[in-house]
């Protein structure tokens, strides 16, 4: 936010240097962005008087001798038609930099020095100036803005520096406002803060006016959505006179940059800037019905805004509306049908307050942005609502732009303006901090921000201003000490739950990166997903109604529908994932992802949901399959020396018959399979894809488990192939859990083939699987090893009628 200092010190005293005030401010918790003097570019530009005028013969040029306060005047030849002898005008030096103009002599195309030199043989020491080579137009002083030479005042002193007299010597803070200070949006509250950092009072902006005992019989206003418009103020204005504002109101918007239009305007456009309060003027004589309404849009209901834009709008939308018709969109920009003319003679201000994500979500909704929505959209409080209207009817006054009706009307909402009472604990107020705080030092501060503060005992009690609406509690409280006080001041210490360390990391943290590069080495990329997914993510997986997966956390004021609730799981990013990589080309590829999900205890939440550590993985491409897959899920069992079971499931969006639950130590910890047809379909994937789930807050117990390390064997291992035809509704993990079962020298199961054809029966599958034993004590011989896979062999018969593929 632009502040200039100048406008700044009508508020308030301010006896210290522009730099000590921005490094105070800073220090405070504001933030100055960037730090300018106005005329930052200008230099050696003087108060000269042309003591002789005469005209070059042929040429529109004269040859002027300026007295510039030096021994001896200097010879300037100029070409702009106002100059003359007596005159007093800004002239640059050689040496001086001013702004370069283009042929319109309006538009700056950038900075020059000036130099000597010579004009149809005369010599030429410096230039005489106009406002545009100064940077000034004619807000910012009168007559800068003519097609010629600026004139100064007859009374200003030859050779004095120009900047001051032109006001180019004033300074402008382009000050960082945090979302929690929206009354710090203005510069009266920049000067609230100022007044508080150097222990001055604050001077409030003359409101006095006095009506004229004139009404406007039977006018009303009616709010029908005050949940979007708590207070709405309106005053009637008549014998209005529409003039040129004064020079200092115009310049004051100028250092803004905002062009001056017509009084009335003016005093709304620097009432947002003075106030922070958005103000809109109807003309009297538009409106119809005698009456204001505030209302939500009727569905397909229309509006031309003054920026002659026609807007189709619907029920989010907010409108002010006369007795017929909408006239303005509120808090966003007013109706060209009750704009302010050049024969307006009566005038209806408009003050209030709109609910800043309803201004936010239409103005962007409609693509329709305007200073007054972007304050409130950052927020507007009703203190400042209500200070407005009555500075607004000052300057009516003050500027005899009209005459002040009696005719207020006020609709709210019921919110006191009254200071709200706030008590809090001493202690807890330092605490926050961590040091102590003296108590006559948190009066003091307290006092200067305006919270009328006493204490008693461990007591503190303040009385919160209407337009502190960040002040909830005591952290607040200590928010506002410290920076008052100095954050210089605080000493690093311990919070009481933390301990001293020899740092590194924990064992959870060593655990996931222990996983992490397990993952990647199986060829995975890592993701990282928003923890939000979409309602219709739930849809596409099929979930029941009564899923526990629908039972998610819905955020107030998602960034899009797409990103609205808390994830209960992570397969919707998986399969998007993939998805969007086949979309691009990228047709095989491994992607994991160790994040959270959100688990409500009670909806709506009373209390924290449980964040459940969660590892995801996808695969796709041809070279992919559910074996595949679970090579990756035996990573994870292998990373923490852990052995892991595989159970047939179904689930709503994998393969009925290519699913299965992860169990570790007789619990489901997770689950694995193929992503249905139909979503592959929906998602438009062009290779299949497998995707796992596994919760490790069902791990963390074994991550501290102590990896056991045993010699390499002295004899050599063995290894033998087993083609086993089986039933189809056999699992790997069956076969592989009763190979293991059956003889205790098998070291390593894996599978390595799968077929399914007539040649072994429609209803049956085989599975080759590579069987390794490790030999103990003594050398195996052949008839051992043969007598270990009859031992096998016989067990997979007897169990689960499983023979050895001829």
């Amino acid at each position: 936010m632009l502040v200039p200092i100048s406008w700044l010190r009508d508020y308030v005293d301010i006896d210290i240097d522009i730099d000590e005030l921005e490094r105070r401010l800073f220090a405070s918790g504001f933030e100055v962005e960037e730090k300018y003097q106005v005329g930052k570019d200008i230099s050696g530009v003087v108060v000269g008087e042309v003591l002789t005028c005469e005209a070059i013969p042929d040429t529109h040029l004269h040859v002027c001798m300026v007295n510039v306060g030096g021994a001896e005047p200097l010879q300037i030849c100029c070409g702009a038609d106002n100059v003359c002898a007596g005159g007093k005008f800004p002239v640059a030096l050689p040496g001086a930099q001013v702004y370069m103009t283009a042929k319109d002599h309006v538009t700056v195309e950038g900075v020059m020095t000036i130099k000597k030199g010579k004009l149809r043989g005369y010599e030429s020491n410096g230039m005489l100036c106009s406002g545009t080579e100064l940077g000034v137009n004619e807000d910012m002083y009168p007559g800068a803005g003519y097609n010629g030479l600026l004139v100064l005042p007859a009374d200003a002193v030859v050779g004095a520096d120009v900047k001051p007299l032109l006001g180019l010597d004033d300074y402008i803070f382009d000050v960082s406002i945090t979302a929690n200070r929206p009354d710090c949006q203005s510069i009266y509250g920049i000067a609230r803060e100022v007044a508080a950092i150097l222990d001055k009072p604050v001077k409030e902006p003359a409101l006095d006016y006095t009506e004229s005992g004139i009404t406007k019989d039977g006018f009303t206003v009616t709010v029908d959505a005050p949940d979007l418009c708590p207070r709405y103020i309106a005053h009637y204005v008549t014998d209005v006179k529409i003039e040129q504002s004064p020079a200092w109101m115009r310049r004051r918007l100028a250092l803004v940059g905002v062009n001056s239009i017509s009084n009335i305007v003016d005093i709304t456009n620097y009432i947002l800037y003075e106030l922070g309060q958005p103000m809109h003027a109807f003309d009297g004589e538009f409106l119809e019905g005698n009456a204001i309404n505030v209302r939500r849009a009727a569905d397909g209901e229309k509006i031309v805004t003054l920026d002659e834009k026609e807007f189709t709008l619907n029920h989010n939308n907010l409108v002010i509306c006369d007795g017929v018709k909408p006239v303005a969109l509120a808090g966003i920009m007013g109706g060209l049908n009750s704009e302010i003319r050049e024969t307006t003679n009566s005038v209806m201000f408009e003050a209030a307050k709109f609910a800043r994500d309803n201004i936010r979500k239409s103005s962007r909704a409609l693509g329709q942005s305007s200073d007054s929505s972007q304050r409130y959209a950052k927020g507007v409080d009703e203190y400042a609502t209500v200070m407005a209207m009555k500075r607004a009817l000052h300057l009516i006054e003050e500027l005899g732009a009209g005459r002040v009706s009696s005719t207020h009307v006020e609709a709210n909402s019921g919110n006191s303006l009254e200071p709200r009472v706030m008590k809090a604990s001493v202690k807890a107020v330092n605490g926050v901090l961590g040091i102590e705080v003296p108590t006559d030092e948190i009066v003091r501060i307290m006092k200067a921000l305006n919270f009328n503060p006493s204490i008693d005992g461990d007591e503190l009690t303040i009385y919160v201003p209407a337009y502190r609406e960040d002040m909830e509690s005591y952290p607040d409280i200590s928010e506002e000490v410290i920076r008052m006080y100095g954050f210089d001041k605080l000493v690093p210490t311990l919070m009481p739950t933390a301990k001293i360390t020899a740092g590194g990391l924990n064992t959870r943290q060593k655990a996931e990166l222990k996983l992490k590069r397990a993952m990647t080495s199986t060829g995975a990329y890592e993701g990282v997903h928003y923890s939000f997914f979409s309602p219709a993510d739930l849809d596409l997986l099929g979930f029941a109604a009564d899923a526990p997966e629908r039972n998610a956390i819905r955020i107030l004021n998602p960034i899009n529908e797409d990103l609205s609730l808390m994830r209960t799981t992570l397969m919707p990013q998986m399969i998007h994932a993939a998805s969007r990589n086949m979309k691009r080309g990228r047709m095989e590829g491994r992607v994991f992802e160790l994040g959270n999900k959100f688990i409500p205890k009670s909806l709506p939440l009373t209390e924290y949901p449980d964040e459940k550590p969660t590892l995801a993985m996808v695969a796709w491409g041809s070279g992919e399959n559910f074996y595949t897959l679970k090579g990756m899920v035996d990573t994870v069992a292998d990373t923490f020396g852990l052995t892991f079971e595989y159970v047939p499931t179904t689930k709503p969006f994998l393969h009925p018959y290519q699913t299965a639950e992860v169990v570790c130590g007789g619990e489901v910890v997770g689950f694995l399979g193929k992503v249905t047809y139909e979503i592959m379909k929906a998602e438009d994937m062009r290779e299949a894809a497998y995707v796992a789930e596994i919760d490790l807050t069902l791990l963390e117990k074994y991550y501290d488990k102590v990896t056991k390390f045993a010699p390499l064997p002295k004899y050599d291992e063995e290894s033998r192939d087993l083609a086993l035809v089986m039933d189809k509704a056999v699992s790997c993990g069956q076969v592989e859990k009763l190979i293991k079962d059956a003889c205790a020298y098998v070291s390593n199961v894996t599978l390595f083939d799968v077929y399914e054809g007539a040649q072994i029966g429609l209803d049956k599958k085989s599975m080759a699987f590579s069987v390794k034993f490790t030999p103990k004590d003594e050398e195996f011989s052949a008839d051992a090893v043969d007598a270990f896979v009859k031992k096998i062999l016989k067990k997979l018969k007897n169990e689960l009628q499983i023979d050895l593929r001829s």
